[in-house]
């Protein structure tokens, strides 16, 4: 595969001037070697620095798996350098995120995030390098992602804007996140119904179940939060039409992931040079076809019911 041919009136990439990755890794092997060797492979890798995060074991079980993770890190070839943070008590991915893309921002005005366990195309650190570069004096663009939703790509362009943000491999600007903020009681008295409607896209269950899950204490994540922080400061998020990412995580093995998920993993990446849209406007079509998607996710009345009723049949004979 070659590399993409330059497109008249687009970005250009500046070698010397190139986003860091921030690579997040656990205890995950055999992942983290996969998503290694995938981004070593691209075509800028050699000219971009690696920063990676490596969370501490909970466990001596896990111990051993990271500090296989971290020779896995320290033996990779392919990047112009490498610096690895060795985190001496588990913070959990949540935490370790928000705080190590915080400091990559801090120190290098931009980032390109990525986790252990996505697989990303040769041609991913171009499209985000050339994304961060034209679009970083446009406030209205706060997000550039890697990744788009299996949906039909027909009328969206190479690349479109859309509301919502997807965290498989995405890149931002200091001067945006710097708004991040993971408060939910502020989320919760800031967004009123028709909001909530918007942003959960016609009540799809994807988002606010999200806000709501952290306020119970249920589950402790970070991206509903960034896209809340975009939603209302009426940020735009640019998406490929075609995915340069991959998810390999969706098999059970992550803190999020899960078996059940495999629908959202796409990967396919264009080889020619994305010709970026010179209006900064959300995509309507893009944000149907995503609803729809999330739409036919969605168990029917019907299947719940049936649900429920088994596991209520499962649990009175298990007590019999």
């Amino acid at each position: 595969m070659q590399p993409m041919s330059k497109q008249p009136h687009q970005p250009t990439i500046n070698n010397e001037n190139l986003a860091p990755i921030v690579l997040f890794v656990f205890a995950r092997p055999d992942h983290t070697g996969t998503t290694l060797r995938a981004l070593a492979a691209n075509h800028l890798a050699s000219q971009s620095d690696l920063i990676v995060y490596s969370d501490a074991a909970r466990n001596e079980t896990e111990n051993i798996r990271v500090n296989e993770v971290r020779a896995i890190v320290r033996s990779t070839p392919g990047f112009r350098s490498i610096r690895l943070i060795e985190r001496d008590s588990n913070y959990g991915l949540a935490r370790n995120i928000i705080e190590g893309v915080t400091e990559v921002c801090v120190r290098h005005g931009r980032a390109i995030v990525m986790e252990d366990d996505l697989v990303t195309s040769p041609q991913f650190l171009t499209f985000m390098n050339l994304a961060l570069e034209r679009y970083a004096g446009d406030p209205r663009v706060w997000h550039i992602s890697g990744w788009n939703y299996p949906i039909d790509p027909s009328g969206l362009g190479d690349a479109f804007f859309l509301r919502v943000m997807n965290c498989w491999g995405w890149a931002t600007w200091a001067d945006r996140w710097v708004h991040f903020e993971k408060d939910t009681d502020l989320l919760l008295t800031r967004f009123n119904k028709k909001m909530i409607r918007r942003f959960d896209l016609e009540n799809s269950g994807a988002f606010w179940s999200q806000v709501i899950g952290n306020n119970k204490g249920t589950i402790n994540t970070w991206a509903i939060y960034w896209y809340a922080t975009i939603f209302l400061n009426n940020g735009l998020c640019l998406n490929p039409a075609q995915s340069f990412i991959s998810n390999i995580g969706l098999d059970g093995s992550g803190t999020h992931g899960s078996r059940h998920h495999k629908e959202y993993a796409t990967c396919s990446g264009p080889d020619h040079q994305v010709i970026f849209p010179e209006i900064v406007e959300e995509a309507p079509v893009a944000i149907d076809r995503i609803t729809a998607f999330y739409r036919q996710l969605q168990p029917s009345v019907a299947r719940r019911v049936i649900r429920k009723a088994k596991s209520l049949l499962n649990v009175l004979q298990g007590s019999a």
